[in-house]
């Protein structure tokens, strides 16, 4: 019975997991509150997340605010992207809905279409962001990349971030439990989920201390090669390395 809560058995590992979850959750949230820096929390509660899914968590805050600082730039020029076009496509949907006026069937479907677009893109674009280094257009390009990819996986992953708004809505007494892990737990399910992706386009060699990882994409925007970056993001390699192939 005592062997049951030592500091390696799978109880307390899981209790253990289970608290780092709810203080992400409560952080993330405390750093979104401003708005304006919920790209930068989202960024930096998908690195946290992909690190406890491998195992390699260390210190939550610290792994944290080094992403959040790090991927702020980036993170908050595509979050209000995102933001925008998101209030774009509403705004159009209310029209189309209520103004009473006859639009045609096209419009309908490309709205629709964009908007599909949109959420394939939003699940992986904050992920991808936290892993590896790029510029914000091949961001974007790889994110939605991967997530007609993995096409199965992605549903799933919108199904996740799907299941607390609706527990919050139609189920005032799971609260708490939405409060404690409405945020972090999607954040984890998801990072189990586009963990094996991930590794497609990661090095094979085994990756240690806080070392990370950059994607150098093709002309395409397809992330196939893949560079060591430093703690402060300069790469280690030489920036333009060349096929042997010569493309």
């Amino acid at each position: 019975m005592g062997r049951l809560f030592d500091l390696d058995s799978p109880v307390f590992s899981f209790l253990s997991k289970m608290a780092d979850l709810i203080y992400l959750n409560i952080l993330t949230f405390i750093c979104c509150i401003p708005i304006v820096t919920v790209g930068a929390s989202m960024t930096a509660l998908n690195y946290v997340v992909l690190k406890m899914v491998r195992n390699e968590e260390g210190y939550i805050t610290r792994s944290f605010f080094k992403s959040f600082k790090q991927n702020f730039k980036q993170a908050t020029i595509i979050w209000l992207m995102i933001l925008a076009a998101v209030v774009i496509l509403a705004g159009d949907a209310f029209i189309l809905r209520y103004s009473g006026l006859t639009f045609p069937s096209w419009l309908k479907i490309a709205l629709t279409v964009v908007g599909v677009v949109l959420m394939f893109t939003l699940m992986h674009v904050f992920p991808v962001l936290s892993r590896f280094e790029n510029t914000i257009k091949n961001t974007f390009k790889n994110s939605l990349f991967m997530g007609i990819l993995t096409f199965p996986k992605t549903l799933l992953m919108m199904v996740c971030w799907i299941v607390p708004v609706f527990i919050a809505g139609y189920f005032f007494q799971a609260l708490p439990i939405v409060f404690a892990f409405g945020i972090s737990g999607p954040a984890f399910v998801c990072a189990l989920l586009y963990n094996k992706t991930f590794k497609r386009f990661e090095p094979a060699e085994e990756i240690t201390g806080d070392e990370e990882w950059t994607v150098i994409p093709e002309e395409d925007g397809v992330a196939e090669t893949v560079q060591p970056i430093t703690e402060n993001g300069a790469v280690k390699a030489a920036d333009d390395m060349e096929k042997s192939d010569g493309r």
